[in-house]
């Protein structure tokens, strides 16, 4: 199956020297907690581009924190299309939907080759116990995504198409700048098709408003790659109903 990898795919690995070690690990670890987080986190998976890490149904066993690369997270609706949930990239955790159930309720897909730390959840857990700072982290991932799935529903419930693809465009911006890039410029991971299920909107909506934005002055797009030349336009559109946030992973 395209999800299992074999000895060579795994990587040991710290979270000491990791760039990316403030953005899905918790502050302030001192030298003593962040060894022994070390001895969790021990190991990398690479994932090419177009296979699964996992998918609906697996036993759930680990979280993973994406090193390099996107996903994507779908679900397969009862005709059989597939329904994108989210997409995650570099800095942020995948795998949080088998907590309930013990089994992974949607499938998650490298957009691009990626790279993800392996965190077993049994020793993540029993680690927050010790480590407060962890715990409370654990926690407001979890938290997280409780009210990233609430904003959504209000998302796809309330915005016009172009309040919700503006929306879009400046969460991306906001999640890259974080991780040190531009404010103004991204590449697109997720194809056209993929935006439009994710933001309950057919594949020509998301052509047209892109075309209108551009028309209006306030991207150029130049295939996948997206330059915003107005950016307070876009926050004008989504400001009144403060759902920039709502599709943060």
């Amino acid at each position: 199956m395209e999800h299992l990898f074999n000895a060579q795919s795994l990587i040991k690995v710290g979270c000491t020297n990791c760039n990316l070690k403030d953005l899905c690990m918790p502050m302030g670890l001192n030298l003593t907690d962040t060894e022994r987080l070390n001895k969790v986190v021990n190991a990398r998976k690479r994932i090419k581009r177009g296979s699964t890490l996992y998918r609906l149904g697996d036993k759930f066993n680990s979280i993973y924190a994406i090193r390099t690369g996107y996903f994507k997270t779908c679900v397969t609706t009862e005709d059989g299309r597939d329904q994108v949930t989210g997409f995650q990239m570099a800095g942020e955790m995948l795998g949080l939907d088998g907590v309930m159930s013990d089994e992974h309720s949607c499938t998650a897909v490298a957009l691009e080759d990626a790279e993800v730390c392996v965190m077993p959840f049994d020793a993540i857990e029993q680690l927050s116990r010790e480590i407060p700072s962890l715990q409370r982290h654990v926690h407001k991932i979890l938290g997280g995504e409780i009210v990233r799935d609430q904003h959504v529903m209000l998302l796809l419930g309330s915005m016009r198409a172009e309040e919700r693809l503006a929306a879009f465009l400046l969460n991306l911006v906001e999640r890259l700048h974080a991780r040190g890039f531009s404010q103004t410029e991204l590449i697109l991971r997720m194809t056209r098709e993929e935006i439009g299920s994710y933001l309950g909107l057919k594949l020509e909506t998301i052509s047209r408003t892109f075309s209108k934005f551009a028309e209006e002055g306030i991207v150029d797009v130049n295939q996948r790659h997206i330059h915003i030349l107005n950016a307070q336009a876009l926050h004008q559109l989504v400001d009144h109903s403060n759902c920039k946030h709502a599709l943060a992973a």
